[in-house]
């Protein structure tokens, strides 16, 4: 069953192993801005380029007091493989069991060339330092993405 997630409902909470051995939690950000984003799959060309679009700004985002995650079903060693092989600065969370994918909504069918299967919809929420969903961009297209949830986030 596919969550409806709105701009102002409470952002559901998810704590998520990341690279590096690490943990991270929604309880544990609170008062943070949070960019959650998930995306189908480590080391594919789109998602890749994704990932460096969110490190190349990592500065400017903990700036403005946001902190980023990328969040895919991939386990953490191949999370920590991404992030050596394009020097990413971002923290990659794994979402295995897809419970946090279920619980935003982005655990969709899919179809390709006619074939009908469950995936990650490529899509960003911004949660604010309250735990509420400030802004949520579905079916994100890669190019400009990252800028523009940059420019989201420093005008919270």
């Amino acid at each position: 069953m596919t969550k409806d997630l709105k701009i102002g409902d409470k952002a559901p909470a998810f704590a998520m192993p990341t690279d590096s051995d690490g943990k991270i939690s929604l309880k544990n950000l609170k008062g943070q801005t949070v960019v959650l984003y998930f995306y189908p799959k480590d080391l594919t060309p789109g998602c890749t380029k994704q990932a460096i679009a969110f490190s190349k700004h990592i500065k400017a985002f903990d700036k403005a007091g946001a902190v980023v995650i990328g969040t895919s079903k991939d386990p953490v060693n191949r999370h920590d493989k991404f992030k050596e092989k394009h020097s990413l600065s971002i923290i990659l969370a794994s979402d295995e069991d897809s419970h946090v994918s279920e619980d935003y909504g982005v655990w969709v069918e899919k179809n390709m060339y006619g074939r009908k299967f469950m995936g990650v919809e490529r899509s960003t929420f911004l949660i604010d330092a309250a735990g509420v969903i400030h802004q949520i961009w579905r079916k994100v297209k890669v190019n400009g993405h990252a800028e523009e949830v940059l420019t989201a986030v420093q005008a919270l």
